[in-house]
């Protein structure tokens, strides 16, 4: 009996395996995926300026798409952005597929209010730290959060002057 025993536990014993490069080898292939355009399955549009994706990137990092695609079931569909720029799109593409992107002092308002609209995961909600992009990897923690709240009262002042 004790031999049986043994010989149900080690057929009952699992083992774990792990990919321990998983998430970023699934954010690289992703990203090579979009820049060779392989299996893009959804264009977005803004203006005169048209941009490839996948649904599933695009639904992964923004509700907003996630519900519009899938109540709009299709092939391969053709969003029409009417109140972004082609910049503003291109930069959040960039970040949905690199998770960071550099833009502009002068655009960051714009493009927030836009990552807003789109409910980009990681930009809405204070959930993404500014930082200047000479300074991106030489900044300590204790420094982005002054700096987060430096532009958070930026931000608040220029509400108000509105």
């Amino acid at each position: 009996m004790g031999s049986s025993g043994t010989s149900s536990e080690l057929i009952n014993q699992k083992y774990n395996l792990r990919w321990h490069d998983y998430p970023q080898s699934v954010v690289t292939s992703f990203r090579h995926l979009k820049e060779d355009e392989d299996f893009v399955d959804v264009t977005l549009a803004c203006n005169s300026q048209q941009f490839t994706a996948h649904k599933v990137v695009l639904s992964a990092c923004s509700p907003y798409f996630k519900k519009l695609l899938k109540t709009n079931p299709c092939q391969h569909p053709i969003v029409i952005l009417r109140d972004s720029t082609e910049d503003e799109l291109q930069c959040i593409l960039k970040f949905m597929y690199h998770g960071e992107v550099q833009v502009a002092e002068e655009h960051l308002k714009d493009f927030l209010k836009t990552a807003e609209t789109l409910q980009v995961k990681g930009l809405v909600e204070g959930s993404a730290t500014p930082v200047l992009a000479d300074e991106a990897n030489e900044v300590t923690e204790e420094e982005r959060l002054m700096l987060r709240r430096q532009r958070r009262l930026m931000r608040r002042r220029t509400n108000n002057d509105s």
